[in-house]
């Protein structure tokens, strides 16, 4: 087996931090009752709009089934609906409920109390600094089509 120096990837720091982040967002909306997961149900539709249910598993990066459970959760707590396409009958539209308002606000607070937690030490020149050099490397990659917009 090869050797690989993890402390010299980019692919490592990008992954171990971006686990960091979701794993500290989970922990701080756990007491509401919201999943990680459901916040990006919830934020996709809120950048988007409607979506289908194909689509949102796609931005999501799961499998259709396994978004098809969280939306079940989340149909029953009101927090999303669920219509068919007049177009496509096979197609599911997920759209977010007037319900979900609150839960949204609870996800962008903590969203950003984290934000600044994650930028301690930082100066405002550095974390812009970062963002551009995380934009390039998203580029480079060839997944600017799929950038969204920052919370």
């Amino acid at each position: 087996m090869a050797d690989y120096d993890f402390e010299e990837s980019l692919g490592y720091w990008l992954t171990v931090t971006t686990q960091a982040l979701h794993r500290r967002l989970a922990e701080e909306l756990a007491p509401d009752g919201i999943t990680y997961r459901q916040t990006h149900v919830i934020g996709w539709l809120k950048l988007r709009g409607e979506l289908s249910q194909a689509d949102l598993a796609r931005l999501m990066m799961i499998e259709p089934p396994t978004l098809v459970r969280i939306l079940d959760r989340m149909e029953q707590a009101g927090w999303i609906r669920r219509t068919g396409d007049p177009t496509d009958r096979r197609r599911r539209i997920v759209q977010l409920a007037p319900k979900a308002e609150p839960i949204w606000d609870r996800i962008a607070d903590r969203a950003r109390a984290l934000r600044e937690a994650a930028a301690a030490g930082l100066t405002p020149a550095e974390v812009n600094q970062l963002k551009r050099l995380l934009r390039r490397v998203h580029a480079n990659l060839g997944a600017e089509e799929s950038l969204p917009q920052p919370v």
